[in-house]
């Protein structure tokens, strides 16, 4: 296997980082809960946080949708196949973790537990640091000038 078939990481780093931090800010907001607000304006921002729960799945999906139609793989510890730049991707260079990250700040609405927002912001960090950076490298040495130029036009996050 040579360098640029290599995939940017062995174990499923995004996924893991995502159910570790969601399962601590659910035990957090068991044991330490923390004030909300409560009558219209709870209600409102619930709501608020309902649409962003969708909006950032519909993300997740768009993006999902568009690496199916360019037959290249979605997991993280697949070799990328095709540089993917438009859609969503003209955005944000990682759209999914973006739509992740956005969920997790939606629950800390649609549930008042606050202890997301830290977990929320943990994730992005924790994501960057094990994920976006091997990818980076990963697309770097597959893609060569073609990823450069794209990560010169469009940010890491939003």
């Amino acid at each position: 296997m040579t360098t640029t078939e290599k995939p940017p990481m062995r174990f499923p780093w995004p996924v893991a980082i995502l159910l570790a931090f969601t399962t601590l800010a659910v035990i957090a907001g068991i044991f330490l809960p923390l004030p909300w607000f409560r009558g219209p304006f709870g209600e409102f921002l619930a709501g608020l946080g309902a649409l962003a729960v969708l909006g950032g799945a519909a993300l997740i999906i768009m993006v999902i949708a568009k690496f199916r139609s360019r037959r290249t793989p979605v997991a993280p510890y697949a070799a990328a196949m095709h540089l993917v730049t438009d859609g969503p991707f003209a955005i944000s260079r990682n759209p999914i973790y973006l739509g992740m990250v956005t969920i997790m700040f939606a629950v800390a609405l649609v549930f008042g537990n606050l202890w997301f927002v830290p977990f929320a912001i943990a994730t992005a960090f924790a994501i960057s640091l094990l994920a976006i950076r091997p990818e980076e490298r990963h697309l770097e040495q597959r893609f060569g000038k073609a990823y450069r130029d794209y990560a010169k036009r469009v940010r890491r996050w939003i």
